[in-house]
Order: structure tokens, then C-alpha cells, then sequence
């Protein structure tokens, strides 16, 4: 017999609604705190669940992201450029799920264009893995019997704020140039419209790229933020929220463990132009380190 309560009253069978689940250190996870939230559509009905972490998942995110850093760092910058290509062939095979994400989200914003960028975005920073070392880095004059080098290494582990506007094509911008450098990222996903990061995340899981390396969320910005700039494991947070509260939250808290602070200002056309494909937005999660080599006789 069928369960009354996926029945329609003129006969025609209900969807079972999809509960999206946090992806930390490569798993699919339900908030440790159980809750869950609803993500509404055009129409204001709601599309779908998903888990609303918490500051424990958030900790929990940290930590996977720092035990993954050591590894990803280490791997050769062809490989991860493979990786990051990989995730965009990927990508482009689920492109008609994620315009219809997309396109049904609040707002609905012009799916098409969206997810057709993202994937381009994710070749194009793919494409500066092996580049940009060579770009940015330096073999420098010095007077004495030495050879000096300048090279980019990556900061750490990041965390990344999305924004409201174009949730798929703003968190591939931001993420990207990120992790190609070899860092680790917790991305909280797009406040009004989480469903694209979250499908973003099951792709990743089957895009060879290492658990741990991005880790994905999805909360309230103003419960989780103090957290992000409190949490002495991460270096650097990269806020494309274009909320100013949030960022003076994260300024002023990442300011007393002397943390990194880059804010992407991006009006919401913004992401679709060339602003977003800056190379030097790698620039902003390395550190130069330079080399001193004697000149042997």
C-alpha cells in the first residue's frame, strides 16, 4: 500500500525531497548539532534540506582541512592542475542539474551563462597551477657570491565566504585560485541559495581531489563568522559576502591572532567579467619565502 503522505490529493505521487549533507575531510556528514534547514525556490516553496552546520562542524572542517594541507601542498603543481581540470570535465557532466539548481533558486538568476562560466573559471585558474610560480617568483641580483630566490608558497588552511549573487560562478572564483596553490579551504556556501555549492560538493568527491582540501558548509553567516576569525588553525579568510557587517566581524576578530583578511567587493555582475579571473588573487594565500644558496668555488 502507498504512504498516504506522498500522495497528492488528485492521486499524483510526491517527490521525496533531497536532504543535502555537509561535505568534511572527503565525507558527506549531517550537522553534529542535527540541524536542518530549507532551501526555497522562486516561488518561496522550498526546493529541498540541507544540514545547517554548526561551530562544532565548522571545527571539525578546520581540522580536516589542516591534516589534508600537508599532503595537497606537497603534490607537484601538474598534478593539481589534472585535479582541477578533472573537477571541470566533471562539472560540465552535471551542468544541466546545476542550471536548474540555479535557475530555481531565489532570484532566479540566469542559469545558463552561470554554470558555462563556472566550468570556464575552473580551467582557467587550472590552467595558471604550474604558471604561476614561475610568474611571480624570482631569481634575484645580489652583490655577494650567493644565488637568491624568491619563491610563492602556500599560507595554510582559508576559509572562503561566498556571496548571495551567482552561488556556483562566485565560489568557483573564490575557491580556485585558492586551493591551486596548494592551500586547504572551508567554504561557507551562498546564504540564500546553498543548493549549487552543495552539488559542487559531490562533485568534488569524485573529481580525484584529496578529502580534506575543500570542505563545504552551509549555515547563518552571522552565527558561524566570529568563529572563522577566532579559530587559531586558519590562515586567511577570502570574504566575497559583500556583507559589511560580516567583514568587520572577521576584521576585527582575525585582527587579534594577526590573521589574513582579503575582501572580493564584486558587484553581483562582477563575477561573470574578467575581474574574477585575476591571477593575483593566487597571490593572496602565498608567502614569498626567498632562498640564500652559496656560490660554490
Amino acid at each position: 500500500m502507498r504512504n498516504p503522505q506522498f500522495v497528492r490529493k488528485n492521486g499524483a505521487r510526491l517527490g521525496v525531497q533531497k536532504t543535502y549533507k555537509l561535505l568534511i575531510g572527503g565525507k558527506f556528514v549531517r550537522s553534529e548539532s542535527g540541524r536542518v534547514a530549507a532551501a526555497a525556490g522562486t516561488n518561496g516553496k522550498p526546493l529541498a534540506n540541507y544540514s545547517r552546520a554548526s561551530r562544532k562542524d565548522f571545527r571539525d572542517a578546520v581540522a580536516a582541512a589542516r591534516n589534508a594541507f600537508g599532503g595537497w601542498s606537497k603534490q607537484s603543481a601538474y598534478l593539481r592542475s589534472q585535479i582541477l581540470y578533472r573537477a571541470a570535465e566533471m562539472l560540465e557532466r552535471r551542468e544541466a542539474e546545476l542550471r536548474s539548481e540555479v535557475a530555481r533558486g531565489p532570484g532566479g538568476q540566469p542559469a545558463r551563462g552561470e554554470v558555462s562560466r563556472a566550468i570556464d573559471r575552473l580551467v582557467y585558474y587550472a590552467g595558471w597551477t604550474d604558471k604561476f610560480s614561475s610568474v611571480f617568483g624570482a631569481v634575484n641580483p645580489v652583490a655577494s657570491s650567493h644565488f637568491n630566490f624568491t619563491t610563492p608558497e602556500p599560507t595554510g588552511v582559508v576559509v572562503v565566504v561566498c556571496p548571495d549573487e551567482s552561488p556556483l560562478l562566485a565560489m568557483v572564483s573564490l575557491v580556485a585560485p585558492v586551493i591551486l596553490a596548494g592551500n586547504t579551504a572551508v567554504v561557507l556556501a551562498s546564504a540564500t541559495s546553498p543548493l549549487p555549492a552543495l552539488t559542487f560538493s559531490e562533485i568534488i568527491a569524485t573529481s580525484d581531489l584529496p578529502g580534506g582540501v575543500v570542505n563545504i558548509l552551509a549555515g547563518d553567516r552571522a552565527e558561524l563568522a566570529p568563529h572563522f576569525a577566532s579559530h587559531m588553525d586558519v590562515n586567511a579568510i577570502v570574504d566575497g559576502s559583500g556583507d559589511e557587517e560580516i567583514g568587520r566581524a572577521l576584521q576585527r576578530g582575525g585582527a587579534l591572532n594577526v590573521k589574513r583578511y582579503f575582501r572580493r567587493d564584486l558587484a553581483p555582475a562582477g563575477w561573470t567579467k574578467s575581474e574574477a579571473e585575476n591571477p593575483y588573487w593566487i597571490l593572496d594565500t602565498v608567502e614569498m619565502k626567498t632562498a640564500w644558496h652559496p656560490i660554490g668555488l
